[in-house]
């Protein structure tokens, strides 16, 4: 494969639901070009772009994958990218290597949520997209119903360049609207058709949806519009020209048909993604932000341009080390340089340039703008890095990273491994930023959080198969908090005589309730000497170390005011160590005394389903203590806006998908504290008394 001039490349990502078949579509198109000799499955686990073992295992798309090939003389890089809301940060992350995309349609289940959601990011990445509704040979597969919501739930206008011939198993060829040819499908899984009669009981049809094919291309342009208005018709070169440049403008979206799995209708994809989708040159200037002036530069995608490319995903390998995958948007990188990383303000040493088709490395010299390459061993760079000309520092908008919806405390099989657990992760989530590991200060536990249970489960197998550590998941402990409600006046008074120089500290206290979220303060009132100075200090440290430990369930207290008033000391007894623990005492007591209460975290919960789901989510949310603050609709979907205790939506996304039959996602991060029920206090109360006594 030689060089190719930047206006025959096209770089695209495959978009679409889990089980779309985008997966299906790329190992064709790959075997269609001559880039493999198999053409991949992936049901028998043969796929070349599903390679990873939980991929072959569980049948999905788990990581974003890459390939190019030749086709009509043109270079194509496709990016295979996950359909399930699980790894929808990956998916979005890869997108920005793109300049088009195909959206892979199930013509048995449509549009989907998350398919929504994929193509409103990428109309924010102006990327335009070309339909390919597969399936077509299964059972209840619907065609003109795909047709009907893209137009509805993508908000853009589907135009057919191809109608089917027959459907489920009479599926067997499709219409060219714009050649009025028609072509069926040789069962040789080879993608071959052969060229014959438009069927008698297809020609009102055809009709019909050529003539909507001229006019939506027609309304494109003042010039077509009058050719049309005069003619009544475009000729096939203004048709294809329209075509073209309202695809590239996003103004429409051209459909095709066939079914992947049988390489049926993939070589027209081919052809449409030459034809109708857009080189970099095409996509324009890139808006880029200097990294020196702060100010937006203009960099065209061009091989005289300064190097610059942004890094899409990083692959953790324990033994081979990190490979950074990128795509280059302007200049050339070449094996054994040095690229300048201005995020980090580091050179990163470039050793051999590679190209990845599936799990293979393929090495190469140079590549430029528009392709996609990767690099082992960088030290300091990672996913969403820019990597550039030193001399020309820019840099590329960051990551749009979601917060984790789901969160497990994490405990290892075996004694000792604590340190290399977090060592382990720390690596994957350089691999995947859409994983957040901490400490949870107060429950002392160490958290995994991700974008669903499947995600989580992803990584508890990469972490036994890439690091060999095992680890178990359980739910992690709720970070409960107390407070007061009421004003207390105590007095806390420590004396201690043992021969010797004794112990005295003596402190008169006020403690009072705070706003929600104010958390502690401490007033000084003093006067006369009562205390003197320096032991003041020491009255703080006192109430600030017992507040750590309320008086009701042992959690930490927060949300409250202490005034120091009044006290008594010893000129010869008197310590810090007396003051500190006549402070811990009159805390105690003033908490007693103080009316005190269970806080609990409520968490903001943003859940989107289809509309006919809305009174299940709502009734289920009320049951959990919810409170729903907002509906609004959303294209074919319901966005829910709820406030909810987080005890109660601990297990929340496997609750949601078997609610919603897997339509449904959500995002969930924290609101604030409020009181916990009385009756539900009483029971966290309890429960937590029993484990400090098995302590």
């Amino acid at each position: 494969m030689g060089k190719y001039p930047v206006e025959r490349i096209r770089t695209i990502v495959l978009l679409g639901h889990g089980g779309s078949g985008k997966t299906s579509l790329a190992d064709a198109m790959i075997y269609n070009a001559g880039a493999s000799d198999r053409l991949g499955r992936v049901d028998d686990g043969t796929s070349i772009m599903d390679f990873e073992p939980e991929e072959i295992r569980r049948k999905i798309t788990i990581s974003a994958s890459f390939h190019d090939f030749e086709w009509n003389k043109h270079l194509i890089h496709i990016i295979d990218t996950p359909g399930y809301p699980n790894f929808e940060t990956e998916t979005k992350t890869v997108m920005r290597a793109a300049d088009g995309a195909v959206l892979m349609v199930s013509a048995i289940s449509g549009i989907k949520i998350q398919t929504i959601k994929l193509w409103d990011y990428a109309k924010r990445l102006n990327l335009p997209g070309i339909a390919f509704v597969g399936k077509m040979d299964k059972e209840r597969a619907d065609f003109y119903k795909s047709i009907e919501e893209i137009e509805t739930q993508l908000g853009i206008k589907p135009v057919c360049i191809h109608i089917p011939i027959g459907k489920e198993a009479d599926f067997r060829g499709f219409i060219d609207l714009i050649s009025m040819k028609a072509f069926y499908f040789e069962e040789d899984l080879k993608g071959n058709m052969k060229e014959g009669e438009i069927p008698s009981e297809l020609i009102d049809r055809v009709e019909e949806f050529r003539k909507i094919l001229h006019e939506n291309v027609a309304e494109l342009d003042d010039r077509l519009l009058e050719t049309y208005l005069d003619k009544g018709e475009l000729d096939d070169k203004d048709l294809k020209e329209g075509l073209r440049s309202g695809t590239i403008a996003g103004r429409l979206m051209p459909v095709l048909v066939g079914s992947p799995v049988k390489n049926f209708g993939v070589k027209t994809v081919m052809d449409a993604i030459v034809e109708l989708l857009p080189s970099p040159s095409e996509r324009g200037y890139l808006r880029l932000t200097s990294a020196v002036s702060g100010e937006k530069v203009e960099r065209k995608p061009s091989e005289k341009e300064p190097f610059c490319a942004f890094v899409v995903k990083t692959i953790a390998d324990p033994f081979a080390g990190k490979l950074s995958i990128f795509r280059v948007f302007s200049g050339v990188i070449q094996s054994d340089s040095t690229v300048f990383n201005p995020g980090k303000q580091v050179k990163e040493r470039i050793g051999q340039v590679f190209k990845m088709e599936g799990k293979r490395q393929v090495q190469v010299d140079s590549l430029g703008p528009g392709e996609i390459g990767a690099v082992a061993k960088l030290k300091d760079t990672s996913t969403g890095d820019t990597l550039c000309d030193e001399k020309s520092q820019v840099i590329f908008e960051g990551l749009d990273v979601q917060s984790p919806v789901i969160s497990y405390a994490i405990q290892p099989r075996a004694k000792g491994d604590e340190e290399k657990i977090v060592a382990s992760l720390n690596r994957l989530t350089e691999e995947d930023p859409s994983i957040k590991v901490f400490r949870e200060p107060q429950t002392k536990e160490v958290i995994l959080s991700g974008m669903g249970q499947v995600h989580l489960e992803v990584i508890v197998e990469k972490l036994k198969r890439k690091f060999g550590v095992e680890v178990d998941l359980k739910t992690p402990k709720v970070p409960y908090k107390e407070t007061i409600k009421g004003i207390a006046q105590v007095q806390g008074k420590y004396k201690r005589q043992s021969g010797g120089r004794g112990q005295y500290g003596d402190v008169w206290i006020k403690m009072e309730p705070l706003p929600r979220g104010e958390g502690f303060k401490f007033v000084d009132a003093i006067v006369g000497g009562a205390i003197p100075k320096n032991y003041i200090p020491a009255v703080e440290k006192g109430i600030v170390e017992a507040m750590q430990e309320g008086v009701l369930a042992g959690y930490p207290v927060v949300d409250f005011k202490v005034t120091l008033y009044d006290g008594s000391y010893h000129i010869v007894d008197s310590s810090d160590l007396a003051f500190k623990i006549a402070a811990s005492m009159a805390f105690k007591k003033g908490m007693m005394e103080a009316k005190p209460v269970l806080l609990e975290p409520i968490m903001s919960l943003e859940i989107v389903v289809p509309d006919e789901c809305v009174g299940d989510i709502i009734g289920d949310l009320n049951a959990r203590r919810g409170k729903v603050i907002g509906v609004e609709a959303q294209g074919g979907s319901q966005i829910i806006k709820a406030l909810v205790p987080m005890a109660e939506i601990l297990k929340y996304d496997s609750d949601l998908t078997s609610l919603t039959s897997g339509r449904g996602s959500f995002s969930v991060e924290f609101s604030h504290y409020e009181e916990v029920p009385s009756h539900i206090a009483e029971r966290i109360i309890s429960e937590a008394k029993k484990e400090k006594e098995k302590e």
